[in-house]
């Protein structure tokens, strides 16, 4: 039990974070005066002296000339940036000048801080740290495949005497898809890139899930890993389908995510309490140092100078972290496979 005693405030701090975040009020939208810029924007086409094109719209709402993104050249589309999200972020500067003038702290703006686009990039600074991490997972991914093939002794068939191999590469691939998507979101905010990033963190983490329990038990047989996984994707799908043809219910999401993440937090940590692994201390530091990241989930700060915020520095931590991790992933592999060739032989 005593192992344990460190990790019931990182569940504690989980729990904290997700009714943090959702206690989270939106002031900056509810402000009048910003109302009113965006209103007068939508009809002028102009914030004080900066003005866009097609800023017009017919009487249902719509524009008349199309979105506006669509006159823009085939490269730059993507951004969707129309006459109303523009209105909406030039309103949101204009009124963040003005609050800074008046002593006042930054607010948020339809549930996002007031951040700096960087050609048309929303939060350039998150979007250059979930390409670093990409960069890290892929490097990881590369050198356990060099390792388990080219360094490690194969058996007579050529496969791995390390049975967890295919495994690792599936996480590694889901890992580098979710940080290709996260990169995405986070450079436009729209609800396409919105699902598909919160789509591929749920199915990073639920893998992670299966694949905790897996290694955690040793499970090596086909029979045992269908039964352990089958029900896990079954459940992993059924919300992934829910979130993107139904509903995209944040509260309902966290919870998923919560549970997962908190299961095999404690399953990693019991696991390296119980055994004698000799990569024990980096898994020690993995866990330990992911649930010390979550202390910049929880405390949430605006950007700084309109770039970086606690959600950019939690990408920041996760770089040495994941380097880490795949440090432990060669060693266990390595570990794995001396003790089998040692039986062998």
């Amino acid at each position: 039990m005593n192992r344990m005693a460190p990790f019931h405030w990182v569940f504690f701090l989980v729990t904290l974070w997700c009714l943090l975040r959702g206690l989270d009020a939106s002031d900056g939208d509810a402000d009048p005066l910003y109302k009113s810029c965006v209103e007068q924007c939508e009809k002028t086409g102009c914030v004080g002296t900066t003005c866009f094109q097609h800023c017009k719209f017919s009487s249902d709402g719509k524009p008349i000339d199309g979105p506006w993104y669509m006159h823009e050249p085939l490269y730059l589309r993507w951004k969707q940036w129309d006459c109303r999200t523009d209105c909406r972020y030039y309103c949101m500067l204009s009124r963040e000048e003005e609050r800074m003038k008046l002593g006042g702290k930054p607010v948020k703006y339809h549930g996002k801080w007031p951040f700096q686009r960087v050609y048309g990039i929303q939060e350039p600074v998150a979007v250059a740290l979930s390409a670093l991490n990409l960069a890290v997972q892929f490097h990881g991914w590369v050198s356990f495949f060099i390792l388990v093939y080219y360094k490690l002794p194969l058996r007579s068939n050529k496969k791995t005497y390390y049975e967890f191999t295919g495994l690792w590469h599936i996480y590694g691939i889901l890992s580098m898809n979710s940080w290709f998507w996260s990169a995405v979101f986070h450079s436009r905010d729209v609800e396409l890139t919105e699902r598909l990033d919160y789509s591929s963190a749920v199915a990073l983490l639920g893998f992670t899930l299966i694949l905790a329990i897996l290694r955690a038990f040793n499970l090596r047989d086909e029979a045992s890993r269908v039964m352990v996984a089958a029900p896990l994707i079954a459940f992993l799908t059924t919300h992934i389908l829910f979130l993107n043809f139904y509903q995209l219910d944040y509260g309902w999401n966290m919870k998923v995510c919560l549970v997962m993440a908190v299961s095999q937090l404690l399953i990693w940590a019991i696991w390296a309490g119980a055994c004698h692994h000799p990569a024990r201390l980096k898994l020690w530091v993995v866990v330990v140092g992911g649930g010390l990241a979550m202390l910049l989930e929880i405390y949430d700060f605006p950007p700084y100078m309109g770039y970086v915020d606690a959600h950019a520095l939690w990408h920041a931590t996760t770089i040495p972290l994941s380097y880490l991790w795949w440090s432990f992933i060669r060693d266990d592999a390595e570990f794995t496979t001396t003790s089998l060739v040692k039986k062998v032989k």
